[in-house]
Parts: C-alpha cells; structure tokens; sequence
C-alpha cells in the first residue's frame, strides 16, 4: 500500500519521513485495531524480560492490545510468541524484504504471522536487510503505535533511541524497571526518570490505551 491508500494507517503518517509504501503480508486490518502497543527490548535480554512479557501480555491480549514488534531476537521474539500463546494479535516490521528474514531461527515464526497476524516491510521482498536498516525499521514499529512499552535496555542501545523517538513524537512510553545496577535496566529507568511511564501490571498499560 501507499501513503495515499485510505487503508494506510494515520498514525504512521505523523512521523518523521513516514514510508512512502508499505509492503504487508497478512491481515492488514489489524493496522485498524483500537489498541495497539509496541513492545520493544534487548535482543541479548535476561529471564526479566520473559517473565515480564508472560505476566502483562494474555491480559493486554484479553483485552484487544495488538501487539507490534520487530521479529528480532530477544525480548521481540518473546513478544510476538508469548501474544501468540495468549491468542492475542501481532504485528511484525521487519528491516529486509520479505524473502530474507532475519534472523533466520524466526522464518518459522514470521510464517506463521504472514497467515494468520500481520508481518509489514518498506522494501521490496527480494531485499537483504542491511545494519543502518534497522533504526529506520524502530520508526515503523513506534509509529505503528499508541504507545511503547520497553522492558529492558541499556542506555546507549537502539531500544533506547527507539523510546527517545517515541516520545519526541508525542506516543506514551511505558517502561519496567528494574535494579539499579544492573546493566539492562539502566536505559529503562532513565527514561522513567525523563517521563516515561513506569509499569507493574497490566492495568497500568490498559488505563491509558483506553483513552488514545
């Protein structure tokens, strides 16, 4: 679809150098849905993150949050699997073409959500994904959103840029903290310190998707 297809999504359209064209695989209607959340985090992520994810996301689920992630490893992958489980619905943006997913353990996955969720490129399928593709790949996820939750992430990371962005394009940031030393938490409890929303249930998440 194209920036100018009625279906293409509104919020995505506020960002900074929106995608001209969108490359979807999969139910597009979930683009529509009400509620829908990012969840970002470390692809080299500690047992927090899953625990995390299986605690908050089948509530979120049983209440409609789509869930869009970037299929990465780590707190990604946790992400779409654990809202799969929860019969939830999700949303994967991908930096490459469709013919090239990376990393390559999830082409079983991203599969899966190309049947029956949604898997989203702004490249042609026969494109390879490239490094600087996927800082350009976090402005899709976040502005897919109305708001973004990160588990963990070290301060100078591409998790933490992406919840910098978001929160410079105005998107709620919801983030979980975690102990004052530990090298994964520090990004996510600076950003608590600079406004973002720290987060300990669920109900702290749907309080606030409720009214965007």
């Amino acid at each position: 679809m194209t920036i100018h297809d009625e279906e293409y999504p509104d919020l995505l359209k506020e960002v900074y150098d929106p995608p001209l064209l969108l490359f979807c695989k999969g139910r597009t209607e979930l683009l529509h849905t009400p509620m829908k959340l990012a969840i970002i985090g470390a692809r080299k992520c500690t047992p927090y993150t899953g625990k995390v994810l299986t605690r908050l996301i089948p509530s979120l689920s049983q209440h409609c949050v789509t869930v869009i992630s970037g299929l990465a490893r780590g707190a990604d992958t946790i992400a779409h699997e654990t809202t799969i489980r929860s019969g939830g619905k999700t949303i994967g943006v991908i930096a490459g073409g469709f013919d090239h997913i990376y990393p390559k353990e999830n082409a079983a996955l991203a599969s899966h959500m190309m049947d029956h969720h949604l898997m989203i490129s702004e490249y042609p399928p026969d494109t390879r994904p490239e490094k600087w593709q996927f800082p350009l790949r976090n402005r899709i996820i976040s502005g897919l959103s109305h708001a973004v939750l990160v588990t963990e992430a070290q301060r100078k990371s591409g998790t933490y840029s992406t919840a910098d962005y978001a929160l410079n394009e105005g998107r709620d940031v919801f983030c979980i903290p975690g102990p004052l030393f530990a090298p994964m938490s520090e990004g996510t409890n600076s950003l608590i310190q600079e406004g973002a929303r720290m987060v300990i249930s669920a109900e702290d998440i749907l309080q606030e998707l409720s009214q965007s």
